[in-house]
This record gives C-alpha cells, structure tokens and sequence, in this order.
C-alpha cells in the first residue's frame, strides 16, 4: 500500500454492459477478469469494497415492457441476470485470491447470502469484496437506486460509478463531437443542466445524503483504484467545497 485512500470505504457500481465488454450482449469473460484484477488492485491500497453490478447485459425489464411484457415481470427477470453477473465477478476474484461474498436482495440461499447489513458490514470489516445483486428486491427500481441505497447503509465515503466513457460531459460525446468533459461538478448543477448522471431516485438520495459520486471510465485499466485514491479522473459530483 502506497498511499492512504481517499475514500475508505466505497460502492462500486458496475452496469451489465460493462460484463458484456465489447461483444455488447452477454458476459465477456476476459473483461470481468480485468475488472476483478482492477478491484483487487483498489483492495490492496486498503479500501473497503462492495460492488453493486447491473443486468442490462442480459436483458432489461424496461425493454421487455416495451415489447409487452408486464413490468413487474420484467424487472424480476432483470434482478434474476445481476445475480448471473454477481457470480461470474465472484469467481473472477477468487480466482485471483479475493475472498467475496455474494449478498441478494432476492433470498436465493442455493448461490448466496441474503442481503443483511450488518453480515455486510461485517464482511466489509473482514477485507471481503462484497458484491451485491438483485437490485433493491423490487421492480420499478433500477440498480443505480440501488447503488445510492447500499452506499448510505454501508457507510460508504462514495459511489464510483464505472461507465464507458471517461465522464459526466455537457453534452452527448457520441453526438456532440465538442462535447466537453466536466472534472467537477455540484449535484444542483448536474440537476439544473440536466446531465443525467444516475436515474433522479439515485441521485436525489446521493445529494440528499451528501453522497459523493465519482463517475469514470471503466474500460481504463488502474481507474478503481485513481478513483479510490482521490486522484484527478472522471468526474466528480458533490454538494460543496467541504463534502468529500
């Protein structure tokens, strides 16, 4: 370990397109391999870690809406794909000697633990990764809502938000050619400009809690650990001068 962390504690959240890596459906397995390696990298510096991973690699309840299918429905059948995506980062890291635990907001206690916050904290404690699936256990919730609500039970210093572009910018870079990237930025000020850096359930209860968020590009390797680190990558969003 280097240099002390900026923030001991943090929540990762990882979407499903970031396991699907370049083939854009499904799970790419190099790419969770390099993620696990990213992580353990981050752990080493001695950060307390839970991770909170997306679905949308496999399908998303709202897509299937769209297609007919009934909401609630949908959305479990998305709970139901974090957990494939939780598992496959599990065996990624204990591959490489990260002890995990698995926690499901859906009881699934053949694959993993339920979600209980102090066994959570405790894992935590213990230098364990903890990844965390299922969303918040409910349909119409998305997982950067359950992202923001892990982060606060846990006591966690920050949401890192892992993207695949290098952050939060004033205007869509796959459009605007000009788009510029912002190093930093105020809750209020992502709201007022409409910069959309989580779902607004999220990101209300992040700026609501003085939640820091840190959005970067995943797809860099070493960024878990900058971000971790406090050095200047991404963006990050806060309250004012004296939130961290």
């Amino acid at each position: 370990m280097s240099e002390a962390p900026r923030f001991n504690r943090v929540l990762l959240k990882l979407s499903g397109q970031v396991f699907a890596g370049s083939e854009g459906f499904g799970i790419d397995f190099e790419t969770v391999a390099a993620i696990a390696e990213d992580v353990k990298e981050a752990l080493d510096e001695g950060a307390s870690i839970a991770v909170v991973v997306g679905g949308g690699n496999i399908i998303r309840g709202s897509a299937a809406e769209r297609s007919g299918m009934d909401r609630a429905s949908a959305d479990n059948m998305g709970m139901l794909a974090t957990v494939i995506n939780a598992l496959a980062l599990q065996d990624a890291l204990e591959r490489i000697g990260v002890e995990t635990r698995v926690q499901t907001a859906i009881a699934m206690s053949e694959v993993a633990e339920p979600f209980i916050r102090r066994r959570a904290l405790r894992h935590l404690e213990k230098g364990r990764v903890v990844i965390l699936a299922a969303g918040t256990g409910n349909p119409y919730f998305t997982t950067d809502t359950a992202a923001a609500l892990r982060a606060l039970e846990i006591k966690a210093d920050a949401v890192l938000k892992a993207t695949n572009v290098d952050g939060v910018y004033d205007s869509d870079p796959h459009i605007n050619s000009d788009a510029k990237m912002l190093t930093e930025i105020t809750y209020m000020e992502a709201i007022n400009r409409n910069l959309r850096v989580m779902d607004l359930t999220a990101f209300t209860l992040c700026m609501d809690h003085s939640m820091p968020i840190v959005v970067f590009n995943i797809k860099k390797r070493g960024n878990i650990k900058k971000a971790v680190l406090g050095r200047p990558i991404g963006t990050l969003i806060r309250g004012d001068a004296s939130d961290t």
